[in-house]
C-alpha cells in the first residue's frame, strides 16, 4: 500500500454521494459493488437488477448473494427481464454460465427482495429523497427508461444519471461502434439521452483499453486478503477475449469511480446520439464545449491502479461468509 496515497484529493465534493445502483452482475458489476460496499464516501439507497450479462433471475440471485457474502444490508428490487422493444442476447461467453466468472455462487440466498419492482422502488426512493440521489447504471438502461416513461415527474428530482456504455472509438468485438450495454436496449438509451437529465457517460474503451488489469495484477490479488481472493477467483475466468494479452476490464468500477473520484479521470463535454434502426446501439459523439454530457475520455492509470490496491488492502478486516 502506498501510505501517502489520499484518495480524497480526487473528489470534487466533501459530501457523501447518495446513489441508486442499477446493475446486471456480471463479473465487472460484482467487482464494482465490492468497492461500492466499502466506500465511506458513498451511500447506496437502493440496488436494482436488470437482464444484461445474464438473465434477470441470475443477476438478481448474484446480487443477493453478494449482499450475503459481504454482510451488507441494502434494499434490492428486481427489474426488467427484457429490453423495451427487441430480443437481445446475454453475455455468458465472457461472464460464464452463472455470470460471476470463475466464482460459483450457492443456490440459496438469505437476503430477500422488496415486494416492489425496480421501477416502483426507484420512484419511491427518489421521490422520498431531497433531489440528491444519483442513478448509476452498470447494465442496459431498461429500468431507467421504464421509470422515465411511467413516472415523468421524477425527472426534476434526478440530479444526474451515470452510465457505462458506448463505443464511439470502435470495438473489434462489436462492429459499427456498438457496445454491449447500449446495444442491449438502444431504445432505452435514446429515452435517457433525450431526457434532459445531466449525464455522465463512461464508454467501454476506458475499462478495456485504459484501466484494464494485466495478468500480474490479477494474480497478485489472491494473496492480499479474503476480498482479493474473491476478485481473483471471479477474474480467473473473465479474460477479455478480443485482446492479445491476458487482461481484465474494469468498465463498471470506472463508472462508479468517475462519479466519486472524478479527478482520477480526464473528461470532456460531448453530445451523443444512438442508432435504433440499421445499427442498433451504435453511438456517435461530438466533442463540444457546450456539450450536454460529461464524457470520460481517459484516466490517470497509475493513480487508478494504486487506488484499487489501497482500497482492497483497507478491506483486510472484511471476512466473507463464503469464498
Amino acid at each position: 500500500m502506498e501510505k501517502n496515497f489520499d484518495k480524497n484529493i480526487f473528489r470534487d465534493t466533501t459530501k457523501k454521494i447518495k446513489v441508486i445502483i442499477d446493475t446486471d452482475p456480471g463479473v465487472d458489476d460484482a467487482a464494482c459493488l465490492v468497492y461500492a460496499f466499502a466506500d465511506e464516501n458513498l451511500e447506496i439507497k437502493l440496488l436494482t437488477t436488470v437482464k444484461g450479462n445474464v438473465s434477470v433471475d441470475l443477476t438478481t440471485h448474484n446480487l443477493l448473494h453478494l449482499l450475503d457474502l459481504f454482510k451488507v444490508d441494502i434494499p434490492v428490487a428486481k427489474g426488467a427481464d427484457k429490453a423495451l422493444a427487441r430480443e437481445t442476447p446475454t453475455a455468458e461467453f465472457i461472464h460464464q454460465r452463472c455470470g460471476m466468472g470463475g466464482y460459483i455462487p450457492p443456490e440459496k440466498c438469505s437476503r430477500k427482495l422488496l415486494e416492489q419492482d425496480a421501477v416502483e422502488a426507484m420512484y419511491q426512493t427518489i421521490m422520498d429523497g431531497d433531489g440528491d440521489i444519483v442513478i448509476v447504471v452498470l447494465g442496459p438502461q431498461t429500468n431507467v427508461a421504464n421509470l422515465l416513461l411511467k413516472h415523468p415527474d421524477v425527472k426534476s428530482k434526478i440530479p444526474k444519471i451515470v452510465f457505462m456504455g458506448g463505443s464511439p472509438y470502435g470495438n473489434p468485438d462489436y462492429p459499427s461502434h456498438v457496445s454491449f450495454n447500449l446495444s442491449s436496449d438502444p431504445e432505452a438509451v435514446k429515452i435517457v439521452l433525450e431526457s434532459g437529465i445531466p449525464l455522465l457517460m463512461i464508454p467501454s474503451h476506458v475499462g478495456r483499453k485504459k484501466a484494464h488489469l494485466d495478468e500480474d495484477f490479477v494474480n497478485s490479488l489472491e494473496k492480499i486478503n479474503d476480498v482479493g481472493k474473491f476478485l481473483y477467483t471471479m477474474y480467473s475466468e473473465y479474460w477479455e477475449p478480443s485482446e492479445k494479452d491476458k487482461r481484465v476490464t474494469t468498465n463498471d468500477t470506472c463508472t462508479l469511480l468517475a462519479l466519486l473520484y472524478p479527478k482520477l479521470f480526464i473528461m470532456k463535454k460531448v453530445d451523443a446520439t444512438i442508432n435504433v434502426t440499421d445499427h442498433p446501439g451504435k453511438t456517435d459523439i461530438i466533442f463540444s464545449e457546450n456539450g450536454k454530457i460529461d464524457f470520460v475520455h481517459d484516466l490517470h492509470r497509475e493513480e487508478f491502479l494504486t487506488f484499487l490496491i489501497n482500497e482492497l488492502e483497507d478491506m483486510h478486516a472484511v471476512k466473507l461468509n463464503k469464498i
